[in-house]
């Protein structure tokens, strides 16, 4: 019974939080409601699932409240900001980056095509969403998300506006939906000390240059061809490839050190690190590399924006934290239905993710509260 009030009391707050973003009481009841039913045991949590356990006989309700009832995605997700910062907000938090995809049929989903898709591993047809998230001492859980638009949808208005997509989205890479909901995230308040993401964002100077201008630190994977200048006497420096770079290091250069604890016991890896040149005022930039102790030929690179004397411990578990994201991307789609649902508009989508993230975020604020309780009380 006292498991079943935590979690009342739970949904409670986050009724208050997102309340005032309804009208009518009928689409704040079901906004609720369908954030109850992601965190239910449901196998398919959809719009006809989530209606049957709010006890209603049709899936109408569930359905408007994705599509043609007014709230804005935006507002929640502020507030779903708001929460995490009070729940798990701490100055030693990491925000990271990464994209999942959404296996789709057809055509006519919002920014949906043929494209690469780290989650099924090869190009698939699908959708892809660019996430933030947040990990500190107290849980990891998502901050803020955007829906990835290809070149081909923004050069076809008339297909924007049949998906709803609204007409001042424009062109925006990946890293730079990034630079934007890092931003966003800060400007809200979030304590942060780092940022951590995989080589699709860390090669990318101007997302680098803008956390910089933040004062953000960074510890980004970069590919093997990297190119970087080292520092060199009497010169501006010397320009180098990152795999070529630690090719040449002296053995006693690399260290063992922990990524961080994973499923199997502590993730241990040798690291090693260079310094090189940066265009920051103040901290100091590296090039880490990450050497597997079981195949010393599987390695991974990161560009680093570190404080003044910072320790390799530290750098490793940053780029250790980069799992974390991983790690909520595979518990939300399991726990939450990240990815459980049936919508094709483009706000539908939003509107989903949205309100599967506070779920997750909910999950987690239990789970930092009570330990690994990931799974509704019985009766919930």
């Amino acid at each position: 019974m006292a498991e079943i009030r935590e979690w009342a009391q739970g949904l409670e707050e986050i009724r208050d939080l997102i309340g005032g973003e309804f009208a009518r009481t009928e689409p704040r009841n079901n906004a609720v409601n369908y954030i109850r039913g992601l965190l239910s045991d449901e196998e398919r949590k959809n719009s006809w699932t989530l209606s049957e356990r709010a006890g209603q006989g049709t899936p109408d309700g569930m359905q408007r409240l994705l599509s043609t009832t007014d709230w804005d995605p935006d507002a929640v997700r502020d507030a779903l900001v708001g929460y995490v910062k009070k729940h798990l907000g701490d100055a030693k938090g990491i925000l990271a980056i990464d994209e999942t995809g959404f296996l789709k049929k057809g055509t006519a989903s919002a920014g949906v095509a043929r494209q690469y898709s780290g989650t099924a591993g090869r190009v698939e047809n699908c959708q892809i969403g660019v996430f933030l998230t947040y990990a500190s001492p107290a849980g990891r859980t998502f901050l803020d998300r955007e829906l990835y638009l290809p070149k081909a949808w923004i050069e076809d208005p008339a297909r924007c506006k049949r998906a709803g997509v609204p007409e001042e989205r424009v062109m925006a890479t990946k890293p730079v939906l990034a630079a934007e909901m890092i931003e966003r995230a800060l400007d809200a308040g979030i304590q942060a000390e780092w940022a951590t993401g995989d080589a699709v964002y860390g090669q990318h100077a101007g997302l680098r240059r803008r956390l910089e201008a933040r004062g953000l630190h960074y510890v980004m994977a970069v590919p093997m061809n990297q190119r970087v200048i080292t520092p060199a006497p009497g010169s501006f420096g010397t320009e180098g490839r990152a795999d070529a770079l630690f090719a040449g290091l002296d053995g006693r250069a690399w260290r063992t050190r922990t990524a961080g604890t994973g499923t199997k016991g502590e993730r241990l890896y040798a690291w090693a690190r260079i310094r090189i040149n940066g265009p920051a005022e103040t901290g100091e930039h590296w090039l880490l590399a990450r050497r597997s102790l079981k195949d010393p030929t599987d390695l991974a690179y990161f560009i680093c924006f570190t404080p003044e004397k910072v320790t390799l411990i530290e750098l490793a578990r940053v780029a250790g934290a980069r799992w974390a994201i991983e790690e909520t991307f595979q518990t939300s789609k399991g726990e939450t239905g990240l990815d459980h649902y049936q919508v094709r508009q483009y706000t539908g989508w939003y509107r989903h993710i949205t309100l599967s993230m506070f779920a997750h975020a909910f999950l987690s604020v239990i789970r930092s509260k009570k330990g690994d309780l990931t799974r509704a009380p019985s009766n919930w």
